[in-house]
């Protein structure tokens, strides 16, 4: 068995022993926290009775040397770069949850979160983990960052139409949707009950910390820069992103090849469904699982292309996801752990 370890305890590290509970060839040895050491994890997520019942040990890194061959790292923004670097010194795969290695310009890192990266020289070593695109960069990366998730439920939608050029660079939006989860568990007054429930906000409005990570990868498939907009909305649920896309059909480009560009780029894919036409995505679809559904309207009268997407923001969007691209660095099959139907209804 391939031992792992995880660094954090919070909802993305409980996804992740849930999906690995059920992995043949990885064994999670170990589990690292701040807040909770020397408690069992199942204690913490009594969801996992039966499955993992790891002792949360002190948050130290060496405790990992010599016991695992990859590392998740489940973390806050600025708490990574140490962390990987002592863990790639030691040949040990790093999958990184969190944002300290998705932006490639460390001016934007800077300017979203507010910090100096650690480790500017790395950002172009790391691969961005979207398998459906970086595929044979990840098979061959040591340490790969995990994509956000409102970028995987915008990026994946748009990237093909913009890479073949069927839609125009600029004025794209992109609006999602979100369930309260991606907050994470530590308690805050916006996400209280009483604060989410019954109520829909945006938030984050033209600051978002995801913006810059999708038009980073938006810009690379065009090839130019993209002019775009993104605003989240916090909606009370517990899982799940809808994000709805417009774009504008290029001069020229048929409504049909919308359809057919999408259809043949995800046609191998085995976690991204491009639904039939007047399907459109539905959170419920996806809970719990790794997929990632598109739904399609085009209008010929006004070249307007809508694109729905529907992904699990704890699964497709981190965790799962994780896990995919964690198959993909240790050589065995993507789909390992992963091949299950969502929750519904």
């Amino acid at each position: 068995m391939i031992k792992a370890g995880i660094i954090g305890d919070g909802y993305t590290a409980a996804e992740l022993l849930r999906i690995l509970a059920g992995h043949d060839e990885v064994e999670v040895v170990s589990v690292l926290s701040t807040e909770n050491v020397g408690r069992r994890i199942d204690s913490l997520f009594p969801h996992l009775t039966g499955f993992c019942s790891l002792e949360c040990e002190e948050s130290d890194v060496e405790r990992l040397i010599g016991r695992c061959e990859v590392v998740f790292l489940a973390l806050p923004h600025g708490l990574s770069v140490n962390i990987a670097l002592r863990l790639l010194e030691n040949d040990i795969k790093c999958v990184d949850l969190g944002a300290d290695f998705r932006l490639k310009d460390p001016s934007l890192y800077r300017e979203y979160y507010e910090l100096e990266h650690g480790a500017p020289e790395m950002l172009n070593k790391a691969v961005y983990g979207l398998p459906e695109l970086y595929r044979d960069q990840i098979k061959r990366s040591a340490i790969v960052a995990n994509p956000g998730c409102f970028p995987t439920g915008a990026i994946l939608p748009l990237v093909p139409l913009l890479a073949q050029g069927i839609i125009k660079t600029d004025g794209i939006v992109i609006d999602s949707k979100t369930g309260v989860s991606g907050a994470g568990r530590t308690v805050k007054p916006a996400s209280h009950f009483c604060e989410v429930n019954e109520g829909i906000r945006a938030y984050g409005v033209g600051t978002h910390r995801h913006g810059p990570e999708i038009r980073q990868e938006l810009s690379l498939a065009a090839g130019i820069k993209v002019d775009m907009i993104f605003t989240p909305h916090l909606v009370p649920m517990n899982r799940g992103i809808l994000s709805t896309c417009y774009a504008q059909l290029a001069d020229g480009i048929n409504a049909g090849s919308v359809r057919k560009v999408l259809e043949d780029s995800y046609r191998d894919e085995c976690f991204v469904r491009v639904l039939p036409d007047g399907t459109m995505p539905h959170t419920k679809w996806v809970y719990g699982s790794n997929f990632l559904d598109i739904g399609i309207y085009t209008d010929t009268g006004s070249s307007r292309v809508i694109l729905v997407s529907a992904l699990d923001n704890l699964t497709k969007g981190a965790s799962g996801q994780a896990v995919q691209n964690m198959n993909l660095m240790l050589g065995l099959n993507e789909r390992k752990a992963l091949m299950y139907a969502g929750v519904h209804p």
